[in-house]
């Protein structure tokens, strides 16, 4: 009996991080890096990376003076996760491309659990449904002290309703990436964000090089650079 042919399977890398990490700017840098390599790319964020998803992102991060309880929170990321997920990264990962994803589940974990102080198993249960199991294959942790992060975001020119939360809030985001790290330690990897943007890219370019050349032997790719454009989708947002 002829087996069927299985298309090549893409790669999946999360960037996390607490406000202020410079995971954004990395995201970017990566990606012209997995380009100049060869490689196609889709670059997203979370929460958003479909118009849908957007929506409810802007919904979300509005600093109106309403209270928007921790639930409704984790209830507002999952919807706009399994909309991302099914629209974007799941058709991606099928075509063979590397995703790169501002923000996932590790986020949710670290922000509605451990700072929110909702129930972890529970949002690890529901992040499943919204996932369909859908985890990364690595998680870069971009990580440095909150007072430092927080410094650089509200000097920015846009801030969001969660840039305004207490420096305790933020501590505890921090711990709860830390422990994540920890009890997933071949996935996530920390990267120090203290040094310059351009040691930090090479930081991750180093954590990331042996994943892409596994990539390459798994679709029976040759290791040189592909003389041909590598194709590139990136959803239309200000990455931050």
């Amino acid at each position: 009996m002829t087996r069927r042919h299985q298309p090549p399977r893409g790669l999946f890398i999360t960037l996390e991080g607490i406000e202020g990490s410079g995971k954004s700017t990395q995201a970017r840098l990566l990606g012209e890096y997995l380009r100049r390599q060869g490689h196609s790319t889709v670059e997203t964020r979370e929460p958003g990376g479909t118009p849908l998803a957007e929506k409810i992102r802007a919904a979300l991060l509005d600093r109106a003076d309403e209270p928007v309880a921790a639930e409704t929170e984790a209830f507002l990321v999952f919807a706009a996760r399994r909309q991302h997920v099914a629209q974007v990264v799941e058709p991606a990962l099928a075509r063979g491309a590397i995703v790169l994803c501002d923000r996932f589940s590790d986020s949710t974990l670290a922000y509605q659990g451990y700072a929110r102080g909702l129930d972890v198993p529970m949002l690890e249960r529901l992040n499943r449904l919204a996932t369909h199991a859908v985890t990364p294959h690595l998680t870069l942790l971009f990580d440095l002290p909150v007072a430092t992060g927080l410094a650089r975001r509200r000097s920015a020119s846009e801030t969001n309703r969660l840039d305004r939360e207490s420096l305790r809030f933020h501590q505890k985001v921090r711990a709860g990436f830390l422990d994540l790290a920890k009890r997933h330690p071949r996935r996530v990897k920390i990267v120090s964000a203290r040094a310059s943007q351009d040691s930090v890219a090479r930081a991750v370019a180093r954590i990331v090089s042996p994943m892409l050349n596994r990539l390459r032997q798994q679709n029976g790719r040759s290791a040189a650079p592909r003389t041909t454009p590598p194709h590139t989708a990136q959803v239309p947002h200000a990455l931050r």
